[in-house]
């Protein structure tokens, strides 16, 4: 599959350790090298700013997707080649997975999660088939593995489930992954009348 859109959810901070605004830093520029456009939530601070920054340093092309009132707070970045304001929240996911060829999670708090949950929902009910990664930059979704593993123990995750997503920790372990996945089906409830 060709990526010529690829999703980057992260942090409007930059978190505590300098590996992961390099890490931010060479996936922009891995981008926009290899032509394939950024599409985030619009942001100018944290890990946002930074990947943003990145692609277009290097010439590459970013769309911005923003609720109206984050843009009205002044975060939305100013120099994208696009800007799109949504109404609500709900709206800026939808758009950004819309547009989207793939998803890629960088380090970040509650609201990548929130985007990053949300997607490996929809892959999980079907509803779309695309690459998710996760770039484990410092190692920071071992915990969040560890935490999945769990609930595969405790009977909440299907096991095949984990491998709806990828755990890259180098930009050439993402771009194999997504030159080569495959789409999964896995069902959400193996028996229903235990559902």
């Amino acid at each position: 599959m060709r990526i010529r859109t690829l999703c980057v959810f992260c942090g409007s901070s930059t978190g505590s350790r300098p590996g992961y605004a390099v890490v931010a830093r060479e996936l922009g520029r891995w981008m926009a090298g290899h032509g394939i456009r950024l599409v985030y939530g619009g942001g100018k601070v944290g890990l946002m700013g930074i990947v943003a920054d990145a692609v277009l340093d290097a010439g590459g092309q970013v769309t911005g997707v923003i609720p109206d009132f984050l843009k009205a707070k002044e975060v939305a970045h100013p120099g994208l080649s696009e800007l799109i304001v949504t109404g609500t929240m709900h709206e800026r996911k939808a758009r950004m997975a819309q547009m989207a060829d793939a998803f890629v999670a960088l380090p970040g708090g509650f609201g990548t999660f929130d985007e990053l949950f949300e997607i490996l929902t929809w892959a999980q009910l079907s509803l779309h088939g695309k690459p998710v990664a996760l770039f484990n930059a410092e190692g920071f979704y071992d915990p969040l593995m560890a935490l999945a593993r769990h609930g595969v123990n405790e009977g909440f995750i299907q096991p095949g489930n984990l491998e709806q997503f990828a755990l890259v920790d180098s930009l050439g372990a993402l771009e194999s992954y997504l030159s080569t996945h495959v789409p999964r089906t896995v069902h959400k409830w193996n028996d229903l009348s235990k559902a």
